[in-house]
């Protein structure tokens, strides 16, 4: 659902920010890149708390001032690069504006291609009438491996992700698990033979890879029953353990989330490992009851337990959403409240005065 709505309105706003929509310059990646250093970079998505032109610019300018890098995470353009590597299309746009903005913030690039629907990752997003559903399918293949190879050649990215939330797409799709794994493999040889040094990843649902959200695929599993065959089906090929986790959807409080929740990732590998997008929500919202306290004991629990491990870390959002913004461009009241399940889990209210968990992220990202 995050994605969907989030990739939509900052892609909008960053297309009118820059050139106007007219295919602009690559634009070059950070001298002093926090990726160059051994300590743990810290991240957001561009989502702009409003739908304006201002809150887009602020948003860079916020990120920057707290932060290290942007997470540039942007569906397949199926046709487009179906056709090949290079071209011209609104995505391509769209992407080297968001890395524009990132670039006059002084700010370096996470990447993860997405084929799947941020809606339900249970199903693809956007693909073309007629075009069968499903990994195996030689378009499908072609346009994600040309659309990986473009970002690298174009941007270089210190990570690149070819998945997000892979496993939920797994469970409900065991028979395609393969295609995809095979698809990874492929993409994994592409991207080194270009880049060695870029790191190669999918990420992996926590909370549901934990067995959190029971759902009638998971068989006999029960909570906490991690599911590492899904994550170790893609080694030896996979660079860094990176993981997304909302744990507020599991847990009432942040003091809730066990002191044991994340660490089995330090157990299971000795690579690195990552959050590559995340959250916990600091309001009360639906079923929600979470206090600003809960977002301190959420980013408390993740820095005790992953520790000097970490690589990179997303909080999804700096600035809360203000719903009432977004209502107006999504015109469905049910999505509207969907995406409130997730407006809260910014450092900033959408006013830009800071919550107490900024000072506590802050406070991590500057030792």
């Amino acid at each position: 659902m995050k994605n969907f709505y989030l990739s939509l309105f900052i892609l909008a706003l960053a297309t009118l920010a820059c050139n106007g929509g007219a295919t602009p310059n690559i634009p070059p990646t950070p001298q002093n890149s926090a990726f160059k250093s051994n300590e743990t970079a810290y991240g957001f998505y561009p989502s702009p708390p409003e739908i304006t032109l201002e809150s887009v610019f602020a948003t860079f300018k916020g990120i920057s001032e707290h932060g290290d890098f942007v997470l540039i995470q942007q569906n397949t353009d199926w046709e487009s690069f179906a056709k090949g590597i290079d071209g011209e299309s609104k995505t391509r746009t769209d992407i080297i504006n968001q890395l524009t903005l990132a670039s006059q913030n002084n700010l370096d690039h996470v990447f993860v291609i997405d084929a799947l629907n941020g809606l339900n990752r249970r199903e693809f997003a956007n693909l073309p009438t007629g075009w069968d559903a499903n990994f195996a399918n030689p378009e499908i293949r072609t346009a994600h491996k040309n659309f990986a190879v473009w970002v690298v050649r174009n941007f270089h990215p210190r990570y690149l992700g070819l998945a997000s939330e892979i496993n939920t797409y797994m469970d409900a799709h065991p028979e395609d698990a393969q295609n995809f794994i095979s698809l990874y493999n492929e993409i994994y040889a592409l991207v080194k033979a270009e880049a060695p040094e870029t790191q190669v990843f999918v990420t992996f649902q926590w909370d549901d890879l934990n067995n959190m959200f029971p759902q009638p695929e998971e068989g006999n599993r029960q909570k906490f029953d991690i599911n590492w065959e899904q994550i170790e089906s893609f080694e030896p090929n996979l660079d860094i353990w990176a993981i997304s986790t909302y744990p507020y959807f599991v847990f009432p409080s942040g003091e809730e989330i066990p002191v044991d929740y994340y660490t089995p990732l330090l157990s299971h590998t000795s690579k690195l490992v990552a959050v590559a997008e995340g959250g916990f929500s600091s309001e009360a919202f639906a079923q929600f009851t979470n206090t600003p306290k809960d977002q301190v004991a959420y980013l408390n629990a993740i820095h005790t337990q992953l520790g000097p491990r970490l690589t990179f870390w997303v909080n999804t959002l700096l600035s809360d959403l203000n719903i009432a913004s977004y209502a107006k461009e999504i015109g469905n009241p049910e999505d509207s409240s969907m995406l409130g399940n997730f407006a809260y889990i910014g450092f900033q209210n959408f006013d830009d005065s800071p919550k107490p968990a900024l000072e506590l992220w802050d406070s991590f990202q500057e030792k």
